[in-house]
Formats: structure tokens, C-alpha cells, sequence
């Protein structure tokens, strides 16, 4: 036994641990000081970006063959990934005087960049987005030979390949801009709040304030869920954190596996889209558009109120159907005490809101939210030491005294206060527990930060190749001449694309190909900005959840343990609303707070879209106050589909068919009970 583990295997897995844990420090570290600092260019920070997250790709993924040679060879790859990023930054002004001309050695970066890009797309997230950006890639190369309007005037090898290694609009372009600068430090914001606590926060007052109602578990996970969102945006990591709790509780209170894992799944989607962190997505969005991230925010925040109240719903719905209780009282925990032990946590997402409402940059504010989750981890624990409250206030009046040099010093007065709290710290046992967290919070966010990183750089290929084509004129022309008979059928046809995409790539490529070809021509068509781009983002999500592959419901499969389909289908029963809402904005842009109609008119949408979310609910569950019969399920739904659809007299329509079938339904449920008892 003592033999084995000191083999040669068990050491090399322990060498390349410490070198992704080294890595994966390096990293945040690198993008912390370019983020507060910007002591290099931007196109730079791009390059390093990119080459960082090969890196960690390479070195979490390795190449197949004998474990020496393995991890040999892959440390070779992953660090010549990285030096090979460093050509942008030692070459930098020869390769702005020289653009568009390449030199051998600048092609020979090129190609071996967008090769590793590729092969690290596809050891992160299967073959399906490496190849459709290589049908893009050969389209930008062999295109000039197709028929008819799809041809373009064709381009040579050294165009493309500096048009998508050396230029802002390939795998350096937006996405990956917005991932080196907004993306990187949301995650990382996010990572720091987890290790502090701010699960358990959420989860305690979860479970104080629903968990003993009516079906109460499956609640919970709603609430926990929707709130996890609010500060990492990030569905898949929701469900494999949250979900690790709700689950198992959901099923040992009565709810099928699929059922549990559904909720978990839907739950945890829906904080893409709830600010104010959101998915990644948003930033990106933001940059696409051209629009201040708190517009997205803003157009975002009923639409995620409307998808977590279906959610919810359709919960209470299933558990008075199912007869389902929830949790004995004494079970619960004070939702009270659980903020009044960790409060303070609630600050740095407080700051962030204020700040991003306010008008200050993503980055800025998110620099700022991650200092101050930072001094406060640090602090709290420093003042658990401090005996009486009057020691305490003055500790924190003063720490928060030298933070507010920030104002004249800037971001080195804060580094300068965590370095100091940092030195108190580590003499203490608890104190470097801390310190622990928060290097663990550093390497998590930087592992976190990964897929999403990848997955952008790849997509600059797509956009790359778009660009230097005009590719996505066929596409749109081909949408608009539909839309120009149907709109509805343009919609239709693009929340396809959006969902036949879905099935095998994450959000943000889904996103960036369907808003770079679909949503100019729903724009095109009449759709707001905001709102078409909303409408592609939408469907991208909901992807997520729509089998055959549904992303999120496969993550919640294994601590269900049920099949991902099955969990998909109930998924896709659960987020109903999902494909609702982004319809209804469409028809009515006021559900986003876009148009000029006033705020009379977005409670009126609102209001008809809360009616219309009730009554499909109690059509798909078949349960209200008593079991529905077939007819009354029919009404309903036919009564919500007349709120939804924008035809003249459909909304009066709907308003009497839901009067009449809500009418009915309470009279024989009462009438059902008189006699029963």
C-alpha cells in the first residue's frame, strides 16, 4: 500500500495539481492587477487571457497516452500556449504597424493559436461548438465556390488567419474582451461570497421563509436558487452547489426524482437572468448592442421576476396536487438569525447594485464589490477576537475610515487595507483559515472562469469569419422576407435556431450566433433593440433545459439520480413561462420597460402576463383547488393564449374565458367539498 502511494502515477497527479492550483492563482492574480491597474493595453490583456485559459484547459484536460509522458506533455502544450500569447505583447507595435500584412512567424502564431483554441474547445465542451466554428472557419476560406448569394468574393489564408488571430474581431474580439475584464471578476466576485457563506446564507433564509408551506422543499430550492443567481449568473454551477441540498431533500419529502431534479435545474437557470450579476451573456450583450449594462439589467428584471414566480407556481401547483407538506416548523431555521449572523455579506452585493445603477462601469463596480467582500471576510474575522461591542464598532468605523481612502488614493488604499488585514491574519489558526478561503476562492474562480473564457474565444470565429463575409446578410435577408408576411413565423423560426443549437453548445456561442445572423433582422422587422437581442438570449437558455440535450438537467441527473431526459421534459412542463415571456415582450415591449407607453402600460402587461402564467400553470398540472377536468385544463390554456396573443379584442377575450373558468372551477371544488362532507 505505502508502495502504491509513492508510485510514479500518484506523484506525477500530485505534481500537476500543484501546478493548476499554482496556475489557476496566476491567473486571478494576473487579472486582478490588469483589471485595478491597467498596466497593459487591452489587446494584450486579450492575448494573456486567452493563453491563461489554455493553459488550465490543457493542464485539467490532458492529452491520452502513459501517465509520465501525459503530464509531460501536456505541461509543454499548456505553457507553449501561454508564451505563445506573450508574441502579442513583445511584438505588440510591429503588429500594429505591420496589420494585415503577416510575417511568416505571424502566421505560424496564428494557425497554432486557432488550432489550440479548437482542441481546448473541445476537450472543455465536446466537439458540437469547435465544429460548427469550423463550418464558419471554411465558409470564410472556401465560400467564394458556393452558388448563387450564398458565394462571397473569397479571401486568401493569410486574410483569414489574421482577421482571426490578430484582429479585435476574431478570437480576440468582443466576447473575449468582455470575459478578460467583466466576466473574470463577476466569477471571481461571486467565488469570494460562496466562501464566505453566503450559500448557507441563502439556504437558511430559504428554508425559514417557504420551506414550511405547502410543498415547502421544492420551494426552497426555487428561493436559494434564485438568489445563488443574483451573484454568480451561472445555471450549471447552481445546480451542482444548491442542488446538492435541494435535491435530496426534495425526494425525502415526496417529490419524484424527476421532479426534484427538474425544479433544481429550472431554478438554477434562472439566474442567467436575473439581476443584478446575471449570466455572462449580459455583459456581452451590453458591448454587442452598445448599451449601458444596466439597461440589460433593468429590461431583464421583470421577465426573471415573471420565470421565478412560474417556477414557484408550478411547485405549489404540483405539491396540492401531489398532497405534498412541507417541513415541520421547528425544522426551520430563524430566516432572521441566519441574516443577523451574516448580514454583512449582503453588503458588497448591495454596493455592487448601487454602483452599476448608478452608471458606473461593470468593472469598476465589480473591482469594487470583490475589494469589499475581501476587507469584510478579513475583518469579521479580526473581530471575533475584539471583546464588546464598543471595540467592534470602532474596529469596523476605522476599517471602514482607511477603505475610504479609496476616494483620493484609489484602488491602492484598498490593497494596501487587505494587505494589513492579511498580516493580522496569518498568525492566527482561524485567521489563516481565512487566508485559506480566500486563496481557494482565487483558484475556484479562476477554474470557473475557464469554460466560459473558452467557449468565448472560439465563437470570435464565428463573429470573425461573419465580419470579413458579410455571411449573416443571406441569413437575415432570408428572415426578414418571412417577417415581412409573419412576424410570428420570424419568431418561430429563430427560437428554433436558437433551441436546435442548444442541444449540443452553452449559452454564450449559442447567443453570439443567433444575435449575430437573427436578431438584426428582428430588428429589421420592428423588434427593439433590447428586445430582440432578449428575445435569442431568452431561447439560449431555455435550451439549456430542452431535451434531447438539456445541460442543466443532465448536471442535476446524477445527484437525482434520475435520467437527464426525464428531468428535461419536466423541466421544459416547469419553465412554461420561458417561452412565453420573451413572445409577449416582443408584441409588448413594455414587459422589458421598453417603448413609450409609460408605466401604466407595463403594469397592465405585467398583470396580464402574471393571469396568463396562473391559469397555464393549472393547464399543465391540472390542479388548483381541486383537481381540473379535461374541459376546465382547456379553457385555461386558451384563456392564457388569448393574454399573450397581441390581436385586437384578444385581451378582453381572455380576461372573460379566465373570469368564467376561474368562476367555475372555485364554484365546484366548493361545491365538491359541501358534499364530501
Amino acid at each position: 500500500m505505502s508502495s502504491s502511494l509513492h508510485s510514479p502515477a500518484a506523484e506525477a497527479g500530485k505534481s500537476m495539481l500543484r501546478v493548476v492550483f499554482y496556475s489557476a492563482i496566476l491567473f486571478s492574480v494576473f487579472q486582478l492587477v490588469t483589471s485595478a491597474f491597467s498596466p497593459i493595453s487591452s489587446t494584450v490583456v486579450r492575448a494573456l487571457h486567452v493563453g491563461f485559459l489554455l493553459l488550465l484547459t490543457f493542464l485539467l484536460h490532458p492529452l491520452q497516452g502513459g501517465q509520465g509522458r501525459t503530464s509531460l506533455l501536456t505541461k509543454a502544450v499548456g505553457f507553449g500556449a501561454l508564451l505563445l500569447s506573450g508574441y502579442h505583447w513583445i511584438y505588440e507595435a510591429d503588429l500594429v504597424e505591420r496589420a494585415g500584412e503577416l510575417t511568416q512567424s505571424d502566421m505560424a502564431v496564428g494557425v497554432i493559436t486557432l488550432v489550440l483554441v479548437f482542441e481546448a474547445a473541445r476537450r472543455v465542451m465536446g466537439p458540437a461548438l469547435p465544429l460548427i466554428c469550423l463550418g464558419f472557419l471554411a465558409y470564410a476560406l472556401f465560400g467564394e465556390y458556393l452558388p448563387g448569394s450564398l458565394a462571397h468574393r473569397g479571401y486568401g489564408l493569410d486574410q483569414v488567419v489574421g482577421q482571426l488571430a490578430f484582429g479585435t474581431e476574431g478570437i480576440y474580439g468582443t466576447p473575449t474582451y468582455v470575459s478578460s475584464s467583466y466576466i473574470f471578476l463577476f466569477i471571481l466576485f461571486g467565488a469570494f461570497l460562496e466562501q464566505a457563506g453566503m450559500i448557507d446564507l441563502f439556504t437558511n433564509f430559504a428554508l425559514g421563509t417557504v420551506g414550511h408551506t405547502k410543498g415547502g422543499p421544492a420551494k426552497v430550492a426555487v428561493v436559494s436558487s434564485g438568489l445563488m443567481g443574483t451573484i454568480n449568473g451561472s445555471g450549471v454551477a447552481n445546480v451542482v452547489t444548491t442542488g446538492q441540498f435541494t435535491i435530496p431533500l426534495m425526494k425525502r419529502f415526496g417529490y419524484t426524482p424527476a421532479f426534484a431534479g427538474a425544479v433544481e435545474a429550472t431554478s438554477s437557470m434562472g439566474g442567467q437572468i436575473m439581476p443584478p450579476v446575471m449570466g455572462a451573456v449580459a455583459f456581452i450583450m451590453a458591448e454587442t448592442i452598445n448599451v449601458p449594462y444596466v439597461e440589460i439589467a433593468k429590461a431583464a428584471a421583470i421577465p426573471a421576476m415573471l420565470y421565478f414566480f412560474t417556477v414557484f407556481w408550478m411547485v405549489h401547483l404540483e405539491a396540492g396536487r401531489a398532497g405534498l407538506k412541507g417541513l415541520p416548523k421547528d425544522e426551520c431555521p430563524d430566516p432572521w438569525v441566519a441574516i443577523r449572523e451574516r448580514w454583512y455579506l449582503l453588503l458588497p452585493l448591495a454596493g455592487l447594485v448601487y454602483l452599476l445603477f448608478a452608471g458606473f462601469t461593470p468593472m469598476f463596480a465589480g473591482m469594487v464589490g470583490l475589494a469589499l467582500t475581501v476587507v469584510l471576510l478579513f475583518g469579521s474575522t479580526l473581530a471575533r477576537h475584539l471583546n464588546g461591542t464598543s471595540l467592534r464598532l470602532l474596529f469596523w468605523i476605522a476599517l471602514g475610515l482607511a477603505c475610504s481612502a479609496f476616494a483620493r488614493f484609489g484602488i491602492v488604499a484598498v490593497v494596501a487595507v487587505v494587505a494589513v488585514l492579511a498580516v493580522l491574519l496569518a498568525p492566527r489558526a482561524d485567521g489563516r483559515g481565512t487566508l485559506r478561503l480566500a486563496v481557494k476562492a482565487l483558484v475556484e474562480g479562476a477554474l470557473h472562469a475557464m469554460p466560459v473564457g473558452v467557449a468565448c474565444a472560439l465563437v470570435g470565429v464565428i463573429i470573425g469569419s461573419l465580419t470579413l463575409t458579410g455571411g449573416a446578410t443571406a441569413f437575415a435577408g432570408y428572415i426578414i422576407q418571412i417577417g415581412d408576411d409573419s412576424l410570428f413565423v420570424s419568431l418561430f423560426l429563430t427560437m428554433l435556431t436558437c433551441l436546435v443549437l442548444g442541444m449540443g453548445i452553452p449559452t454564450i456561442p449559442n447567443y453570439i450566433i443567433t444575435s449575430s445572423i437573427a436578431a438584426p433582422a428582428l430588428l429589421e422587422l420592428g423588434v427593439p433593440l433590447i428586445v430582440s437581442h432578449m428575445f435569442v438570449f431568452y431561447f439560449g437558455i431555455m435550451a439549456d433545459l430542452t431535451p434531447p440535450v438539456a445541460l442543466a438537467a443532465f448536471a442535476a441527473a446524477p445527484i437525482a439520480k434520475e435520467t437527464g431526459l426525464k428531468i428535461g421534459v419536466r423541466a421544459v412542463q416547469i419553465a412554461i413561462a420561458g417561452f412565453v415571456v420573451p413572445y409577449m415582450a416582443v408584441y409588448a415591449p413594455e414587459l422589458m420597460l421598453q417603448g413609450d407607453k409609460g408605466m401604466d402600460a407595463t403594469l397592465y402587461v405585467v398583470f396580464k402576463a402574471l393571469l396568463a402564467v396562473t391559469l397555464w400553470g393549472t393547464a399543465v398540472v391540472g390542479h388548483l383547488r381541486s383537481p381540473m377536468n379535461l374541459l376546465e385544463r382547456v379553457l385555461a390554456f386558451g384563456a392564457a393564449a388569448l393574454l399573450v396573443v397581441a390581436l385586437p379584442l384578444t385581451d378582453e377575450l381572455g380576461f372573460g374565458l379566465a373570469a368564467l373558468v376561474l368562476g367555475w372551477h372555485i364554484w365546484r371544488s366548493r361545491s365538491t367539498q359541501a358534499l364530501t362532507l
